[in-house]
């Protein structure tokens, strides 16, 4: 079952929602403060989900938070913010980022655009147009559409490493009491900490 929603982002949208979940983390790490959207762009009031990845640009670089949802009734403007917060804290990956960390941090923003409820993931899954979201038994995870490509994953792959970030087995994807949906997104993001910003 597919559900078409969400809105096309030109690149500027896609810089100003990088821009806007930069400053949500500033302002969250820096003041404990909610930033607010403000004046948005007409995209932004679109009632859409979107997810906000925060990555290291230390060492090897590792992931440094993550949060969002593919579905939401709350305009896109606010949505980024509250998933940039998220993922700024503790509840993200287990500590939360401090002031010392924002200039090593790379920020990228996926909006939602279309939801697809699948009963069949391997067949309808396409690399690089998904991102999956996997729900069971309580637990939740889901990835981007650019990993797998990122990463040179397989579609099984993908869906496997997707049930593991959820907590669950590798292959509970294909479990009748698992939901596995896929969305399509647009990725924005940062190609380094606060620099120019790239549509992926």
């Amino acid at each position: 079952m597919s559900q078409r929603q969400g809105a096309d982002l030109s690149y500027e949208d896609g810089a100003r929602a990088v821009e806007l979940a930069r400053e949500s983390v500033e302002s969250y790490v820096r003041h404990g403060q909610r930033e607010h959207p403000g004046s948005m762009r007409e995209t932004f009031y679109e009632r859409t989900g979107a997810f906000v990845r925060l990555e290291s640009t230390r060492g090897r670089g590792s992931l440094r938070g993550c949060a969002g949802g593919y579905r939401s009734g709350e305009q896109l403007g606010h949505v980024i913010v509250d998933a940039a917060i998220e993922a700024a804290s503790d509840d993200s990956c287990g500590s939360e980022v401090t002031p010392s960390e924002l200039s090593n941090l790379t920020v990228s923003v996926c909006t939602v655009r279309n939801i697809l409820l699948t009963d069949d993931p391997l067949e309808d899954l396409e690399l690089g147009t998904h991102g999956v979201a996997i729900d069971g038994g309580g637990n939740a995870g889901w990835l981007y559409p650019t990993i797998p490509v990122e990463n040179g994953w397989s579609a099984r792959e993908y869906l496997d490493r997707t049930c593991r970030k959820a907590g669950l087995p590798p292959t509970a994807w294909q479990d009748d009491d698992v939901v596995v949906t896929l969305f399509e997104g647009q990725v924005f993001r940062e190609r380094s900490s606060d620099g120019s910003i790239e549509e992926l």
